[in-house]
C-alpha cells in the first residue's frame, strides 16, 4: 500500500504566489528539493533534469521562482540562470551546487540568481530561502 503525500501537501498548502521550477539534472536531488518544498505547502509547477526542459517551462507554466542546480550536462544552471534574467520579467532564480567555491556563488549572482545554496543543505536552509523569495514577491 502506497502511502499518499499528496494529502499531506493539500493540508499545509500555503497562502503564497510562488510557482516553482525545479532544475537538476540529479534524480535524487531534484526530488528531495521538490518533497521538501510540497511538504511545507509550496506550489511546485515543474520539474526539469536539464538547463533545456527549464527554458521550456518557463514558456509553459507560470513560472516566478527557479531552483537551479549549477552543475548540469551541455549547458550549465549559471547559463540558464542567464537566459531566465535576460528573457523573464518577474522570474526569481536560487542556484544551488556542491561547488561551494567563492567563485560559483559569484558567478551565480551575477547570472541574475538572489541566492545560492551550497548542497547539501537542509531543510531549514531551503525553506529559509524560499519564503525570502516569497516576502520580496508579495511586497511588489
Amino acid at each position: 500500500m502506497s502511502e499518499n503525500v499528496t494529502s499531506n501537501s493539500e493540508t499545509t498548502q500555503r497562502k503564497t504566489s510562488l510557482n516553482i521550477v525545479v532544475v537538476d539534472d540529479s534524480d535524487f536531488s531534484r526530488n528531495s528539493v521538490v518533497s521538501i518544498l510540497e511538504d511545507e505547502g509550496f506550489n511546485v509547477v515543474g520539474q526539469a533534469s536539464s538547463a533545456e526542459e527549464g527554458v521550456a517551462l518557463s514558456g509553459t507554466t507560470d513560472v516566478n521562482l527557479f531552483i537551479i542546480d549549477v552543475v548540469m550536462p551541455q549547458r550549465s544552471g549559471i547559463e540558464l540562470a542567464k537566459i531566465l534574467a535576460e528573457s523573464s520579467m518577474g522570474t526569481y532564480i536560487i542556484m544551488m551546487s556542491s561547488l561551494d567555491i567563492q567563485q560559483v556563488v559569484i558567478e551565480s549572482i551575477s547570472s541574475g540568481a538572489l541566492d545560492f545554496l551550497p548542497k547539501p543543505f537542509s531543510r531549514e536552509d531551503l525553506i529559509k530561502a524560499v519564503e525570502k523569495i516569497d516576502q520580496e514577491l508579495t511586497k511588489e
